[in-house]
Order: C-alpha cells, then structure tokens, then sequence
C-alpha cells in the first residue's frame, strides 16, 4: 500500500472516523441483523440479506481507514520547511491575470478539500507550489487553460 502523507489534523479526523464505524456503525449494524433473524428463516429474508450486506461493507471500510492509519505518514513541525511551500503551510497567491487574491492550505490528498481550500501536494496546483518561495510565479495547466500566480505569502497552520 502506498504511503499516505497528513497532516496531524487529518490523521485525528480519519481516527474519529473510524472510532465511529468501530463504536457506533457497529452496533447499528448489529441490531438490524438481530431484528432481521427475529422475523424467522433467514434463508429468504430480504432484511437480514441487507444486513448482512452492510455489515460487511462497513468490515471492508474499517479495514481500508486502518490500513490508512497504518501506511500513514504524519506532517510534524520540525518536518516544514520555513522558507519554501510544503504540506501544511497556508499559502496565499494571486492570480495574476485576474489579480483575484487566493489562499489555501496545502495536504495530503486524502484531506483535500475545494471548498475548505485544502489542495493536495498532488494536484495541478499543489505540484506547481511544492518547494517554492514567497515572490516566486509558478505556471499551472488548469482545466480552463494555463494560469500564472505569484506567491504573496507562506505561513505555517501546524
């Protein structure tokens, strides 16, 4: 399984997660299939078959946000470079043909998020920024076409 990078913020969010389908979805999950075997023969019983289905859904999910947590690689402070971007800095940027001014926090690709302003290192974007300075232009393929934005400002959100 390949490496995930996050940040600490997105590692307690996958852990809360996962605490829920373990505590909650279980138990939920649970209890349809004891009201299901209640109604009687479970060899021709639509509730329990769902059941049974969604019980092993949530197994396969569990699985796949462990094996996340454990080819994780956690983002700590002493890991960011001060002067150059890099996962977990807030970036702020211009675009430089519109002069819209943008920021947004730079994450690991399972934490992206548009419309928190969370791009992974990964995307177009985010692999145009990688390593840059304040002042720097980078050039980005975008769906709607190349775009230019100078960086105005790299702070630190970790």
């Amino acid at each position: 399984m390949k490496e995930t990078i996050l940040t600490q913020a997105g590692l307690e969010k996958i852990e809360a997660e996962l605490e829920n389908l373990k505590v909650v979805k279980r138990k939920e999950i649970a209890e349809r299939i004891k009201e299901a075997i209640s109604f009687g023969d479970i060899s021709e019983n639509a509730e329990y078959d769902e059941a049974k289905n969604a019980q092993a859904e949530l197994e396969l999910e569990i699985d796949k946000l462990e094996n996340l947590i454990r080819f994780s690689k956690v983002i700590e402070d002493k890991d960011i470079p001060e002067d150059v971007v890099f996962i977990g800095h807030k970036v702020e940027l211009v675009n430089i043909e519109t002069k819209e001014e943008e920021a947004y926090l730079m994450v690991g690709s399972r934490e992206a998020d548009p419309f928190e302003a969370k791009i992974s290192y990964e995307s177009p974007l985010g692999k145009a920024l990688m390593g840059k300075k304040s002042g720097e232009t980078v050039a980005v393929h975008l769906p709607s076409g190349l775009t230019h934005y100078e960086i105005k400002g790299i702070s630190k959100q970790i």
